[in-house]
């Protein structure tokens, strides 16, 4: 059971690095503070580095999911800036 719920989802499996961590970054901007942005990737470049880097611009990871299909589910909790 989750204890947070998903306010927004983006797909970032169709582009590659670093667009990857920039498509990211513009959906955690059009959330408010404290909302919650599920972005779903591949394995490989994105779940290395874009979990990295979310982390460096001081949101909270609150999971890493991996899916049935090889992709991933990364949960992220927005914080103030």
């Amino acid at each position: 059971m989750t204890d947070y719920k998903v306010d927004n989802t983006v797909d970032i499996t169709d582009v590659v690095c670093p667009v990857t961590f920039v498509k990211a970054k513009v959906a955690l901007e059009e959330l408010d503070d404290g909302q919650i942005l599920s972005i779903h990737m591949n394995d490989g470049e994105p779940v290395q580095n874009v979990p990295r880097s979310i982390k460096e611009e001081g949101h909270q990871i609150l999971k890493l999911i991996e899916n049935q299909d090889g992709t991933y589910d990364l949960i992220v909790k927005k914080v103030e800036d």
